[in-house]
């Protein structure tokens, strides 16, 4: 098949395919991580263009705390965080792929990292209420750092930060024109670089984008047919976590905006994934998938995850 004719998949990784539960997030461990994921990319990368984006919550928090533990240096903005979780974590997905590929027999495949902007509007409600968890987990409030609000999650207690929503993606005529030249590429690195507009410039803000929402947005604007977010769970669920849990295989628009409403998906967990879902699929996109980070390949194929449906 030419690669023209190849439909155009999306693969939004979350923060757990670097950092799993329990684990410091050395190196070693986010590159022996990656590669579950990654190989089924490679695998997948014969019959789709692949775009790559990605989380960053644990990087980013982790450098806040580093750089919060040393006063001789200057205080970086929460933009230039993301910018160097960018290339941070671009830089091991390239380099865990061209490893992947290798070993498929793929020896000429062009792959690239992409520095991304991300447009939000000063007027987002957003920033008066900081509801994206970034950094380690805690077991109690009292054992987060101070600087930045502390929530409960699902997974535990987290600083969170404000998470504005994407407007557009500043890239996204050089991400198609990579597409169509046969790149793999990665970016929407942690949701991207938030910035406002300032006249025909931008100007960085102090926030995190959440990354399938940006995603989501990226999707739209290129022209994705598959839209594949992999998390650390098998799908949606209802009563998550409960004795009543119940794994769902596919979700209308309709319902899955009611149970959103409803207060059945928590902020900066499943609720962004559900919403990014249903933005691609209410704008025209063909088919969008929540499934687990063992289980792309199998999304694809429509075996696995939670599909949202017309």
């Amino acid at each position: 098949m030419n690669n023209r004719d190849k439909p155009i998949l999306l693969v939004a990784l979350g923060g757990n395919a670097l950092i799993r539960k329990g684990e410091r997030g050395t190196v070693t461990q986010q590159f022996k991580n990656l590669v579950l994921p990654i190989r089924q990319i490679a695998q997948l990368s014969q019959d789709y263009r692949i775009i790559i984006t990605h989380g960053n919550g644990p990087q980013v928090g982790n450098l806040l705390l580093q750089q919060e533990s040393c006063s001789d240096v200057p205080k970086l903005p929460l933009e230039i965080l993301v910018a160097q979780t960018q290339g941070q974590i671009g830089y091991m997905i390239e380099s865990t792929l061209d490893s992947q590929l290798m070993d498929l027999g793929v020896h000429v495949k062009p792959l690239i990292s992409l520095i991304t902007y991300v447009v939000v509007s000063e007027q987002d409600p957003a920033f008066l209420n900081p509801t994206k968890p970034i950094g380690p987990i805690y077991a109690s409030k009292k054992q987060a750092p101070s600087g930045y609000p502390v929530a409960k999650t699902a997974k535990g207690f987290r600083r969170v930060v404000v998470s504005p929503k994407p407007v557009t993606i500043i890239e996204k005529r050089e991400i198609k024109k990579l597409i169509t030249a046969g790149f793999i590429i990665i970016c929407c690195g942690g949701g991207g670089i938030p910035v406002v507009r300032e006249g025909r410039a931008f100007q960085g803000v102090d926030a995190v984008i959440d990354k399938d929402l940006a995603s989501a947005k990226l999707a739209q604007e290129v022209g994705v047919d598959i839209f594949v977010i992999a998390t650390d769970v098998n799908g949606v669920a209802l009563n998550y976590g409960t004795k009543d849990e119940k794994f769902m295989r596919r979700l209308n628009i309709g319902s899955a905006n009611q149970l959103i409403a409803d207060g059945h998906f928590a902020d900066g967990s499943m609720r962004p994934k559900v919403e990014a879902a249903v933005q691609f699929v209410r704008d025209g996109g063909k088919r969008a998938v929540i499934t687990s980070i063992k289980a792309i390949e199998s999304a694809v194929k429509g075996q696995a995850g939670t599909e949202i449906i017309v």
